[in-house]
């Protein structure tokens, strides 16, 4: 117990004296995490959408070679990226580059550098996403676009992508939390963002165990919050639950296709809506009849 205590000290001492220096370490890293998320998003956007274009063997030859070299290329880039460490990517790029071209090609900022190195990682792994929730919709609905005219782009941007993103959501997510994690790497090229500014801290004043508490408390807090809003915004894409409007469509209705969760069809001889109508109608009925007695 007098252990705990110690290190609740050590923590809050640590937090006194270096508190703005750990929180602009969180800043650094919700910023690259944020802005390597998007545009490896779009990265791997364009590269799912590019390795589902359909082809046969009744189209040009230049075409299928070219979608297959398309292919090829892609399927390189996704196996080099998610098959090497983030950190030895980092160095290969960030000093890789410089050493292959005899220092033509530098990078002059170290942001630049680790929004280049995360953003090329989270494309990779992207890319399969989007493939996977492209070809997870039912092929069904692109024979019905095209069937209706609808072109290869037309039927993408309007049926299929709007379905896929949604499928792909939580992977996009799940992306974005792992990049708050792993930009912790970034350190290797002198990055300076949360898990650098500790291991700066640490070397200052040796208090190792107490700094890597923070830092750990600091990164399931960021982990936990994220993971919250990204479940709220995929309920809030899910839409409402409810299929009430739907009774206000009179051709709807008298179709029959109408289907309550719960009840089924108002057409349905189970259903409470119309054994109810039954009953009104032979109310009505016998009512006529005795009148007219």
């Amino acid at each position: 117990m007098d252990k705990v205590i110690k290190l609740g000290q050590d923590i809050v001492l640590l937090w006194k004296n270096y508190g703005s220096a750990y929180l602009g370490g969180v800043w650094n890293t919700l910023a690259l995490a944020t802005v390597a998320t998007l545009i490896g998003c779009i990265i791997g956007l364009v590269c799912g959408i590019l390795n589902t274009i359909p082809y046969t063997k009744q189209d040009p030859l230049p075409k299928r070679f070219l979608l297959k070299l398309i292919r090829i290329i892609i399927r390189a880039y996704v196996e080099l990226f998610r098959g090497t460490p983030m950190v030895l990517q980092a160095v290969f790029i960030y000093y890789g580059l410089p050493y292959f071209s005899g220092n033509t090609m530098r990078f002059e900022s170290m942001w630049m550098a680790a929004i280049l190195i995360v953003s090329i990682n989270t494309g990779a792994y992207m890319a399969e996403s989007v493939r996977g929730g492209i070809i997870s919709i039912d092929p069904g609905q692109t024979e019905g676009a095209k069937a209706i005219g609808m072109t290869h782009v037309q039927t993408m941007t309007s049926v299929i992508l709007p379905q896929a993103l949604r499928n792909i959501m939580p992977q996009i997510g799940n992306n974005f939390i792992i990049n708050v994690k792993d930009t912790s790497v970034m350190f290797i090229i002198g990055f300076t963002e949360f898990f650098a500014f500790h291991r700066y801290i640490t070397g200052v004043n040796n208090m190792y165990f107490p700094s890597a508490a923070i830092e750990m408390i600091g990164y399931l807090t960021l982990t936990l919050v994220f993971s919250f809003l990204l479940r709220w915004v995929e309920k809030k894409m899910d839409g409402s639950d409810s299929y009430e409007l739907v009774q206000t469509d009179a051709l709807t209705m008298s179709a029959g296709t109408y289907s309550h969760p719960d009840r089924g069809t108002p057409f349905d001889e189970r259903s409470k809506e119309h054994r109810e109508r039954i009953k009104m109608g032979l109310k009505n009925r016998n009512g006529s009849m005795r009148g007219g007695r």
